[in-house]
């Protein structure tokens, strides 16, 4: 039976539909698009336990702050490793969102995009962490589905869709047929993997002590995947180790592309591997229609002509693919009857 005070909730509360991610946190508003979009990060005073700062402003504070201010990112490789901290963070944007709108009781259904092949544990965290920051209901859908319907695949039909979706902490790879995922591989190489690579290229190279954020930047700037034509130079800044000093060196996009391509490496093998496993008529859908790339990484210069050399099939980046999924999340929001098999079973739903 139906809550009767469903239709008040409704009126009173945004459905919201959240990409929970380890770098950034995305928020799409039903009938507003995405209004969110802000780094996974908690500032937290040790001492008193108290939160400072969220999001960008969190941010700004990494490798910045005195020794009782942490900058805490409560997701590692796209499942919560903190829970408080989660849950903390959800609730500062669940609020930030409905600020603009006077409510006495905001109380939204929210959609939560989480990895594929995530724990029990790790999904009912997901679902607390959202009820106890004030969901009323809580759905739950995985990423690579929520990536494929962003991208405006036809996942409910009866053809091969593949996506790959290179996030900050996961790559997820899929063949999506019917609303359900036919093969894949989730795995915990992706955007911060690729900075970590080139903090220790500078270390092992340069006797160079990078930050986190200089590395990203870097990356960014003049990272890239296969051979540009012409070779791009920055200065990496850090700390020499032998003397303890500030360095700088200027590094060329060869050197960067050098430094991530194990990383690389390991997503190609784990696409060619997703594909040993897909049947041979779902294969050839997606030699016809392509394989599409979202999250952050497909932004990185040349992934998707390397990708296309190497599984011999056509690879379209999706428009926006940092939004992919919230956007997924959305277009399930504004039709939740139509688009209820795509969801995972969840337990704490109020009816």
């Amino acid at each position: 039976m139906k809550n009767p005070f469903n239709f008040i909730l409704n009126r009173l509360s945004h459905d919201i539909g959240i990409d929970l991610g380890t770098a950034n946190t995305l928020v799409y508003v039903k009938g507003k698009g995405v209004v969110v979009r802000e780094p996974s990060v908690v500032a937290m005073n040790k001492r008193t336990k108290e939160i400072l700062a969220v999001g960008e402003e969190a941010k700004r504070m990494v490798g910045r702050t005195p020794a009782h201010i942490v900058a805490i990112r409560p997701l590692v490789d796209g499942v919560i490793s903190d829970y408080e901290v989660t849950e903390q963070m959800l609730k500062y944007f669940l609020d930030k969102v409905h600020k603009e709108r006077f409510s006495l009781l905001p109380r939204p259904r929210v959609v939560v995009g989480i990895p594929y092949g995530v724990t029990e544990v790790e999904r009912r965290a997901v679902e607390e962490g959202a009820i106890n920051a004030g969901a009323r209901e809580v759905y739950l859908i995985e990423e690579p589905i929520a990536a494929a319907i962003g991208a405006r695949l036809p996942v409910q039909d009866a053809s091969g869709n593949m996506i790959i979706d290179i996030g900050g902490g996961t790559t997820e790879v899929a063949v999506i047929s019917l609303g359900g995922i036919v093969s894949s591989r989730s795995l915990r190489v992706a955007g911060d993997e690729m900075n970590d690579d080139i903090i220790k290229y500078a270390r092992e190279k340069f006797n160079l002590l990078l930050g986190e954020r200089t590395a990203e930047q870097i990356k960014i700037e003049i990272g890239s995947a296969v051979p540009l034509k012409d070779k791009t130079e920055m200065p990496m800044r850090g700390r020499d180790l032998v003397s303890g000093l500030p360095k700088e060196i200027i590094v060329d996009s060869e050197q960067i592309r050098e430094a991530i391509k194990k990383s690389i490496q390991t997503i190609i093998d784990s696409i060619r591997a997703t594909m040993e496993e897909t049947p041979p008529e779902l294969l050839a859908d997606i030699m016809d229609k392509g394989i599409v790339l979202a999250g952050g990484g497909a932004l990185l210069r040349g992934i998707d002509q390397l990708i296309a050399n190497e599984t011999n099939t056509v690879v379209h980046i999706a428009d926006d693919p940092l939004t992919c999924v919230v956007r997924g999340t959305g277009i399930v929001l504004e039709d939740l009857d139509m688009l209820s098999d795509v969801l995972l079973p969840a337990e704490f739903n109020i009816r």
